[in-house]
């Protein structure tokens, strides 16, 4: 391990040269490269000095211990020797998570996927209140939210919605949220007070760009049709509704928010080549028998994640047996308790791992 530190020290020392040289930021790709090189050896490199720091010092003070007669400076130096001791096995711990391989796509950004499950109306609507929870979560981390298809109820629920968020480690925080997610509530629309369980599926896909995931036009079949709203209400007088078929796997993608066909079928093709990344990482994920072990949970969609309880008003996380009494602070988008319990749990199953 102490190897391969001291080797990204030297190599953060000539990317911290190279940045700085003319020749580089005339290359905006090159520049560009190192510069994200740079930023992600950053936090890996500054803990390591801490750590030699401490190490450093530990002997010094050792050194220093020998030949001090003065007693009020032997307490001073021991005193610091017991300090940076116990600083050590903390930078070690905090190194080998650093070091841990990167999933790929965390600073990408994503698209989210929701759809009502079991329960009809009342799926319908909390699958609204997710949506307004991960709005509202992005919104806190300054993120951009922008809606991609959407398909509401009369009563102002959704059946299914895409949207992206477009944030600097918007995966790396978000990828967690795939699953089943299980409600617990008095529906609204229930005269008797009885409480319903209802079920709501999310996807949470990277983005991904023509060169991760090439497309072929002959692939594709391309209907328009006339875009509707709630309840049949004619929301469109032409044909600006885009359904995509990628023919070879049967994914199927409607768009219809805007009153562009152009603009419906990029934001139809942004969901697809998505769709068709996560199809291709789940194939490969599955003939990798042992990185099952690395993850939280399956990954799948079928498996139940969570249970939101109304009336216990608390947030159950069923993967790493975690729960929270403040509902609705939750639902108001402060999920980082859970979110980093989720990071902190990963990052322990891989640990078992190296």
């Amino acid at each position: 391990m102490y190897e391969k530190l001291a080797f990204l020290d030297e190599r953060y020392e000539k990317l911290s040269e190279s940045i700085a040289d003319p020749e580089v930021i005339a290359d905006m790709d090159l520049w560009r490269k190192q510069m994200k090189e740079h930023a992600e050896l950053t936090p890996i490199v500054e803990k390591y000095r801490e750590y030699k720091k401490a190490v450093e010092d530990i002997k010094e003070a050792e050194e220093m211990l020998k030949t001090e007669t003065d007693e009020e400076f032997k307490e001073l130096y021991e005193t610091e020797i017991k300090e940076n001791k116990e600083k050590i096995p903390v930078f070690e711990e905090e190194l080998k998570i650093l070091l841990l391989p990167k999933d790929p796509n965390d600073d990408k950004n994503v698209i989210v996927e929701i759809r009502g499950g079991a329960g009809g109306d009342e799926a319908a609507l909390f699958a609204a209140d997710l949506y307004r929870m991960y709005t509202m979560y992005a919104e806190a981390k300054r993120w951009k939210v922008e809606v991609l298809s959407s398909n509401m109820t009369d009563i102002g629920g959704i059946k299914e919605i895409s949207f992206m968020i477009e944030g600097s480690g918007a995966y790396s925080r978000l990828k967690f949220e795939s699953g089943v997610h299980r409600v617990q509530r008095v529906p609204e629309t229930e005269s008797s007070g009885r409480i319903h369980t209802s079920t709501v599926t999310v996807a949470v896909l990277p983005e991904v760009d023509d060169v991760e995931v090439e497309i072929n036009p002959n692939d594709l079949r391309i209907d328009v049709f006339r875009a509707g709203g709630p309840g049949g209400q004619c929301v469109n007088t032409t044909d600006s509704a885009v359904r995509i078929t990628h023919i070879p796997t049967g994914l199927v993608v409607s768009c219809q928010d805007e009153k562009s066909q152009h603009k419906n079928k990029d934001k139809g093709m942004k969901i697809l080549r998505s769709r068709l990344y996560e199809l291709m990482a789940q194939q490969q994920h599955d003939a990798i028998a042992d990185e099952r072990r690395t993850q939280v949970g399956t990954g799948d969609r079928s498996e139940r994640i969570r249970t939101y309880n109304f009336p216990q008003g608390r947030v159950s996380d069923h993967r790493i047996g975690l729960t929270i009494h403040r509902l609705d602070a939750f639902l108001n988008g402060d999920m980082d308790e859970v979110i980093d319990a989720l990071i902190t749990n990963e990052q322990s199953e891989k640990l078992k791992g190296v």
